[in-house]
């Protein structure tokens, strides 16, 4: 029987304890303005869909007659009332019926999107985009820090030892890598679930291992005392949860959301192990809502976690897309469900969820039903602040014309422009913290109406 290799970098790479180095601070192209509502006591929640998600089918341009014509077999039908149809929400896009979960945010003004927003340049390389999106820079290949967590950093400031992200789900995100210490759990039923330490003679032999006051000794006491605490805590909510009168009403839609894993549409066995790695280590949607749970209880808890970190794979639908049913539409509707089970934990005044992709799909149909690989994208901010009910910045419509290269939409948008509105109006963070977490990146005057004003 193989033994268990217990090793200090097998132990630290498996608790997702990465250091890098802070990128020097720069200088905006333009001062951002303090018109936005803030409150230094907000929380953000970031999501990343791995694979880059087909924003034209989650809110659909209905009223531009190109999207049909490009789009013969994967359209969603435009509004007309009935389920199979997109929901109407202005006299542009209409909604994924898949998203339907998400109409009230969009009716009670906390749901909003950008509908044209990515990389400052195109990168159609899955791994590349999403590295560049989760560092906050382009063109850098090298190691560095995640914006996330050097945001992180940036709000613990004078506080060393404080945690203030929480990661769920992937080992070691890059946008949670960097100096600032943070919380990583796994994905699903695991996070309640110990591990190896749940075995005292096992947990006592590694913490006398890492008994030192050296810098590793003290990240894995930290990272094995965070691992039991989150357990522990978990698994209490999911006790209490369990006698609780609306346990009922709310399992029948946990067993529905499990039944949207239809399986994988038939295509070449390349193309599939183009699709999986495209993922990057996530997991599919299936499992966000509990996933969603989780990182809500846990930040509910613990007040000095104010940045978490969620992701889902399964994006890359090159073949068999789907339209109003189908591979897509099974995705988007856990997506739905875990992003209506965030609004409940995090409503209050600053807190803001921010769904974001590497790059958005062709506005064109392909051959095999499917998409390719794109480049502007939807950016969808979920919260209180938030300016919801409508959409903002440029959107110029599918004309080929209006395309980039022909084939994309194009990004309005810098992604970090985006980001930046929030970050300063959710941790009033002034523009020399804006252009350490997001160096190389202005200020767009454009998005000023994103959050809310000052009453």
């Amino acid at each position: 029987m193989h033994k268990p290799e217990f090793s200090r970098r097998r132990i630290l790479t498996g608790a997702g304890l990465a250091l890098g180095a802070m990128a020097a601070p720069r200088v905006w192209a333009q001062a951002a303005p303090l018109g936005a509502k803030q409150n230094s006591q907000g929380r953000l929640v970031v999501v990343l869909l791995r694979g880059a998600y087909d924003g034209l089918s989650a809110f659909v341009p209905y009223a531009d007659a190109n999207y049909y014509n490009t789009r013969p077999n994967i359209a969603i039908a435009a509004p007309d009332g009935s389920t199979r149809t997109a929901i109407r929400l202005d006299n542009t896009f209409a909604l994924h019926p898949a998203l339907s979960p998400l109409l009230p945010l969009w009716q009670q003004g906390v749901l909003g999107f950008v509908p044209a927003a990515g990389l400052p340049a195109p990168n159609r390389s899955h791994f590349a985009a999403q590295y560049e999106m989760e560092i906050g820079q382009s063109g850098k290949t090298s190691a560095a820090s995640g914006w996330l967590n050097k945001a992180a950093g940036i709000n613990s400031a004078g506080h060393s030892s404080t945690v203030c992200a929480l990661g769920v789900g992937e080992a070691n995100p890059a946008i949670l890598a960097g100096s600032a210490p943070v919380k990583l759990i796994p994905r699903g039923q695991a996070a309640e679930k110990t591990g190896v330490l749940a075995n005292d003679k096992t947990r006592q032999a590694l913490m006398d291992l890492y008994a030192g006051n050296d810098r590793v000794s003290e990240a894995f006491r930290q990272g094995a005392g965070s691992r039991m605490q989150s357990a522990q805590e978990l698994s209490t909510e999911k006790a209490a949860a369990t006698g609780r009168r609306d346990m009922a009403s709310r399992e029948p839609a946990m067993r529905d959301g499990r039944l949207d894993r239809d399986g994988t549409p038939a295509s070449v066995q390349a193309q599939n192990a183009q699709m999986l790695a495209a993922s990057n280590g996530a997991a599919d949607p299936v499992g966000l809502q509990l996933d969603a749970q989780h990182l809500g209880t846990l930040m509910r808890n613990d007040r000095e976690l104010r940045l978490g970190f969620l992701s889902a794979g399964g994006w890359d639908t090159h073949a068999n897309q789907g339209n109003s049913t189908g591979q897509l539409a099974n995705n988007l509707g856990n997506l739905g469900r875990g992003i209506a089970q965030l609004r409940q934990d995090f409503s209050e005044p600053g807190d803001v969820v921010v769904v974001m992709s590497e790059f958005g799909r062709t506005a064109v149909e392909n051959g095999t039903k499917g998409t390719d690989h794109g480049y502007g994208n939807a950016m969808w901010l979920v919260g209180s602040n938030v300016n919801g009910g409508r959409w903002h910045g440029q959107w110029t419509g599918l004309a080929r014309g209006n395309l980039n290269e022909a084939r994309d939409l194009p990004a309005h948008h810098d992604y970090r422009a985006v980001l930046a509105q929030v970050l300063r109006a959710s941790f009033a963070m002034p523009d020399s913290a804006l252009a350490s977490v997001l160096p190389g990146a202005g200020w767009d005057t454009r998005l000023d109406g994103l959050l809310r004003s000052k009453a």
